[in-house]
């Protein structure tokens, strides 16, 4: 039984125990002292917590589509849609109050609330031990990815571990960045040490080892350790999770769940869904126009490159939209910038958006990337890794693969995959690109001059209202 059917047949005797009842976190009920008798008895109950982690991530507020806002002031799209918060994220004009920089900072807490609850009580129950490592290493992979998501959004944030649930502890300072990066580093250790490699198909969506390292590698390029990238990232690359036969089988319902996916949302049409594919789809074809291609990412792909038609829909590409309509043209009227994404649109034989389209967070082709660019930076070649990824598209090699030619790969492989605004600004910080004058470039209506201020923009706001509800010991970001 796939793990999204698991998750929503069990959530509802669980997530009362194990999730936030009111919005805030410090409004929270510290779950892992509940008194229940009915629960935490056996397996059965610490997978259906386990499951219940996995829910908050569809959330509309989540993956759902607020967390793909925090990318839209890249060079690689438009904010299209109608939602004023979203203008103000993608020109650097938002302050504090901004309620997109708040949407998802509940969602995240939320998991780290369940995780903390299954850490505390499991540990405890009388189970298969195989079962108990698998469960508790979802645990803390969940929370690291939590916490990973808050610090690459906000910087340092406040950490609540269990001995905080145990002591009713959650109006705490923020920890620094550092201590933020260590403690996802210290989960995400622990989750690689308790999971398995791979799961069977009746449990795809669950992390496996290689879901932990490929993030391990990512935290470590974050922090510039390069060794450590390079570390983490083979044990993906020697490991069993190869690249997909076709870049789009990554994108495709049949195909979605193949070895390279290390960690996606998990939707299940007629189960749950997620709205990402609504918000970037063509507005007569079922969708809401947000998050539009700009010809300047187009313009980045080179000619024959096949990612460009998986990745995006070009003028007089023909689609089928199921239903009575069927095979349909797309045209550059049904979009202001004249494209779409196609990595989040499937369709129905029968019509209507398919809501069996999982949202991809982390790809193993990424990972081969990290390894790469780490590889370059410390002086070393990376241009098998590089070429991997080239390989699968049949592109020609290169050789002596430099910064630039990685900075290529990585924009028109994970196009529209929560990446470019955040690899942007790993990059100025290094020293690699300088980002104030690439968001200062006026590239037409679709893509005007931003004015990005360092070091103020490297993170985004903290929540106005959380900094409220914490009587001031949550302190805001600098310069805001």
């Amino acid at each position: 039984m796939n793990i999204l059917v698991q998750r929503l047949l069990l959530l509802f005797c669980v997530v009362s125990l194990v999730s936030c009842n009111n919005d805030e976190l410090l409004e929270s009920t510290p779950y892992g002292q509940s008194t229940s008798v009915d629960f935490w008895r056996n397996g059965e109950d610490a997978v259906a917590a386990a499951n219940a982690m996995y829910e908050p991530l569809t959330y509309e507020d989540f993956y759902g589509h607020a967390e793909h806002t925090f990318d839209i002031p890249s060079d690689d799209q438009y904010r299209a849609g109608d939602h004023g918060e979203d203008q103000a994220i993608e020109e650097f004009t938002f302050d504090a109050d901004n309620p997109q920089l708040a949407f998802s900072w509940k969602p995240k807490y939320e998991i780290v609330s369940r995780a903390n609850a299954v850490l505390i009580n499991v540990p405890g129950i009388e189970m298969d031990q195989s079962l108990k490592d698998r469960t508790l290493g979802e645990a803390y992979f969940m929370r690291a990815f939590a916490y990973w998501r808050l610090a690459v959004i906000y910087g340092g944030v406040p950490l609540i571990l269990e001995e905080d649930v145990l002591n009713n502890e959650f109006n705490k300072p923020r920890a620094t960045l550092e201590e933020t990066y260590d403690q996802i580093e210290a989960d995400w250790l622990q989750a690689a040490d308790l999971l398995p490699l791979t799961h069977d198909a009746s449990e795809a969506g669950r992390p496996t080892k290689g879901s932990a390292w490929g993030f391990l590698a990512k935290l470590s390029l974050y922090r510039e350790d390069f060794p450590k990238t390079i570390e983490y990232g083979n044990n993906v690359i020697n490991g069993p999770y190869a690249l997909a036969g076709s870049f789009a089988d990554n994108f495709r319902i049949e195909t979605e769940n193949n070895p390279e996916m290390l960690f996606s949302v998990q939707a299940l049409d007629g189960w749950q869904g997620t709205a990402q594919i609504i918000y970037t789809t063509p507005r007569p074809w079922g969708g809401w126009d947000f998050h539009e291609p700009v010809q300047n990412l187009v313009d980045e792909f080179e000619e024959g490159d096949p990612r460009l038609d998986y990745t995006l829909f070009m003028p007089g590409e023909m689609v089928d939209i199921g239903g009575d309509q069927g095979l349909v043209e797309y045209t550059t009227d049904l979009s202001q910038t004249g494209y779409h994404f196609q990595k989040y649109a499937s369709w129905r034989p029968s019509g209507g958006l398919n809501d069996g389209q999982n949202v991809p967070i982390l790809r193993a082709a990424d990972v081969y990337l990290l390894v790469a660019e780490a590889k370059i930076r410390s002086g070393q070649s990376g241009d098998a890794e590089i070429n991997a990824v080239r390989q699968r598209n049949d592109l020609p090699t290169i050789s002596n693969a430099t910064m630039q030619d990685l900075i290529h790969e990585r924009r028109v492989e994970l196009a529209g995959e929560n990446q470019r605004h955040q690899d942007l600004m790993r990059w100025d910080k290094a020293g690699i690109v300088d980002i104030v004058a690439i968001y200062a470039e006026d590239r037409g209506p679709f893509d005007p001059p931003r004015n990005f201020q360092r070091p103020k923009h490297y993170f985004f706001a903290i929540p106005q209202r959380e900094i409220d509800l914490s009587n001031g010991v949550l302190e805001q970001n600098p310069n805001y």
